[in-house]
């Protein structure tokens, strides 16, 4: 009885006095698409193969420091996470997830349909304790990392992109994108991450977080307004952004004598002005791009991936 008395002692609580942030850490966790769907025989192989996998996509981008020196590892069952340098982050969001669609892409195709494999992987970085035992690594920063890893969006974008193509989602958190992205320190343009709201069906959880697929082949996603799920109940929760979501501020539309297009367009649209300085635009516009909307690239892809 004399330890668990003295338990309280050693546990102190929140908002009682200051004490040292635990190292920061950045987070990097993957899942495998409809693991619990495959039959059972397959888990093993499953399980055993998605972080041989992060080690071989690790050592061809050239991060292979980052396996041996990775915090906290962990098999999920159907899926791995570990922590690292946050240093490094920019590193792992690229070349590390493009090199991870390259891996995956061979791997399916050597499988020869036996155990594909396409991945959901999610980033986020704030600190988290190291105590070396099974409970190290525990925080608020790795649960959000797994929320995200299971929110409607990423789940949605991997679910809608062509599965001999696209191998791997990701999702960011908005510290991430922030701190690797934005900032500019990733070898990766803001244009390649679609901003989303991150929720987890059954769980009170949503952030602001980012979408990037290395190798896209399908829809940018967009959470369906309260409208749209109303009037038209039959639409997937996965279609294309329109031009003004991407690229104009909420709230801060004019065209001083130009036109303005709030609504949905059905059809074609003619648009003419004959007044207005910049661009002359005249004839059809699309209301909405449909189908793919990634870069198509051309000569060596490796190039500029240092």
């Amino acid at each position: 009885m004399r330890e668990f008395s003295e338990l309280p002692q050693r546990i102190a609580g929140p908002y009682t006095r200051s004490r040292v942030l635990p190292p920061y850490r950045g987070i990097l966790a993957v899942d495998a698409k409809d693991f619990t769907g495959r039959p059972a025989i397959e888990h093993e192989a499953v399980s055993r193969a998605v972080p041989e996998l992060l080690k071989t996509a690790l050592s061809r981008a050239e991060l292979s420091d980052l396996w041996g020196d990775r915090k906290f590892p962990a098999s999920t069952g159907d899926g791995y996470v570990f922590g690292f340098d946050p240093a490094r982050l920019p590193f792992v969001i690229h070349p590390l997830l493009l090199t991870l669609q390259d891996v995956l892409t061979d791997f399916n195709v050597l499988s020869h349909g036996a155990v594909p494999i396409r991945l959901r992987a999610s980033l986020h970085v704030g600190p988290l304790p190291e105590t070396g035992d099974e409970f190290s690594g525990n925080g608020t920063a790795r649960n959000d990392t797994h929320r995200l890893l299971d929110s409607r969006p990423v789940k949605a974008v991997l679910a809608s992109h062509k599965e001999n193509i696209t191998q791997v989602a990701a999702i960011l958190s908005d510290r991430c994108y922030e701190d690797a992205v934005a900032s500019g320190y990733t070898g990766r343009h803001p244009d390649h991450f679609v901003e989303v709201a991150a929720t987890v069906d059954g769980k009170p959880f949503s952030q602001r977080a980012w979408i990037y697929v290395p190798q896209p082949s399908g829809p940018l996603y967009e959470e369906p307004s309260d409208t749209e799920t109303t009037q038209e109940p039959a639409r997937e929760a996965v279609r294309p952004l329109e031009y003004d979501d991407m690229q104009t501020p909420r709230g801060r539309i004019n065209a001083p004598n130009g036109n303005i297009n709030t609504g949905t367009v059905h059809g074609g649209q003619s648009v003419g002005n004959h007044h207005v300085a910049g661009d002359h635009v005249e004839g059809n516009k699309a209301g909405r791009v449909r189908g793919f909307q990634g870069d198509q690239v051309r000569g060596n892809k490796y190039q500029g991936r240092q």
